[in-house]
């Protein structure tokens, strides 16, 4: 078992527990990214990332139904596949070519880019259908360090809204949050 695998399988662990959490109601709520609702959340995660797969590494992922349909079903498909790949003892002899990235290893890219993409968006859906907010702190600080030095480039990304000025004694799920744009 990869580290990556491990991560992917407790992060994914804390997002699915929100999405079957979800009241069938609350996937229209307004969820924390400007124009998206609870359900929106599901649909990004479930939507980007195949194609990122695809190209980079020609990877296919299982396909569930539409997250309009059933977004529960969505995500258990799409998280159970990526859980797959990462569990193939395969998977850490190939690699991901991206034209941003270059040339990396797949089960290090699926953590770094997707991985914490699932981590930073369980506080979005968990806040659109008011289910537990708390993020685990270690990661929080982990990836709040790795991210800092990086905030130029982030920025110009277009992925992340403008960093929220928070209080420096702030808990470091805040001051992360806030450094991606959320208002905690």
């Amino acid at each position: 078992m990869t580290r990556a695998a491990d991560e992917h399988r407790t992060v994914a662990r804390a997002f699915t527990d929100r999405v079957r959490g979800t009241h069938p109601e609350a996937w229209n709520n307004p969820a924390p990214c400007e124009g998206w609702v609870a359900r929106d959340v599901v649909r990004h995660l479930v939507g980007w990332f195949p194609d990122f797969l695809k190209a980079g590494a020609g990877v296919e992922l299982p396909k569930g139904p539409s997250v309009d349909d059933d977004p529960v079903a969505a995500w258990a498909v799409h998280s159970d596949g990526v859980q797959a790949l990462l569990d193939d003892p395969s998977t850490a002899d190939r690699t991901l070519s991206n034209p941003h990235i270059g040339e990396t290893p797949l089960d290090q890219a699926v953590d770094r880019f997707y991985t914490a993409d699932v981590f930073l968006h369980t506080w979005d859906l968990a806040r659109a259908t008011g289910q537990e907010e708390r993020l685990d702190p270690d990661r929080c600080a982990q990836m709040l360090d790795g991210m800092l030095p990086l905030d130029d480039v982030l920025r110009e990304s277009g992925h992340y809204g403008p960093r929220v000025e928070v209080p420096e004694s702030s808990d470091v799920q805040t001051r992360l949050l806030a450094f991606i744009g959320r208002r905690p």
